[in-house]
C-alpha cells in the first residue's frame, strides 16, 4: 500500500524547470550541482560522475543546432523549447513518472564543438538516464553525418 502511495505521488513529478536563460547565446552551460543528475561537456574532465565530451562539428557549423534540432525533435517525449542558430534547450520526460529533464547545448565554433549537458529536475541520481540520453544524441548526431 505504501508503495502505491509512494508511487502516485511521484507520478507526473516535473519538477522545477529551469530559470530562464540568462544568456541564452552564451558560450557556457549552467553548472551541474553535486547530485549525480547531471552531466555537461563544460564539467571539469577530471570529475568523471560530471563530465561527458562536447558533440564534434562535421560540417557547416552555422548549421550545427538546427540539425541538433531535428534530431532531438525526433526523440520520443522532447520538445524543444528555446532555439537560435547558437544554442538550444528541450525537455525529456520520463515514460512511466512523467519526470522532466532539460538538454541544453551550445555552439562553440571557435573550438569546432557543440557542448552539452543533460540534467534531471528532481532526485539525486538519474540511474543513469542523462548518460544513456547524451549518449543516444551523440549517435544519431554522428550517424547524421
Amino acid at each position: 500500500m505504501h508503495l502505491l502511495v509512494l508511487l502516485s505521488a511521484l507520478a507526473g513529478c516535473g519538477g522545477t524547470p529551469p530559470g530562464p536563460i540568462a544568456k541564452p547565446d552564451g558560450p557556457t552551460l549552467p553548472v551541474c550541482p553535486a547530485s549525480r543528475n547531471c552531466l555537461s561537456s563544460q564539467a571539469d574532465p577530471r570529475d568523471a560522475e560530471h563530465h561527458t565530451d562536447p558533440l564534434v562539428i562535421h560540417g557547416d557549423p552555422a548549421s550545427a543546432i538546427a540539425r541538433l534540432a531535428t534530431i532531438i525533435d525526433a526523440h520520443a517525449r522532447t520538445t524543444v523549447t528555446y532555439q537560435s542558430p547558437t544554442a538550444l534547450r528541450a525537455t525529456y520526460t520520463s515514460r512511466i513518472f512523467r519526470f522532466i529533464d532539460d538538454v541544453e547545448l551550445r555552439l562553440d565554433v571557435e573550438q569546432g564543438v557543440v557542448h552539452v549537458r543533460s540534467a534531471s529536475r528532481v532526485g539525486y541520481d538519474d540511474l543513469g538516464a542523462n548518460p544513456r540520453r547524451v549518449s543516444k544524441i551523440r549517435s544519431d548526431w554522428e550517424a547524421a553525418r
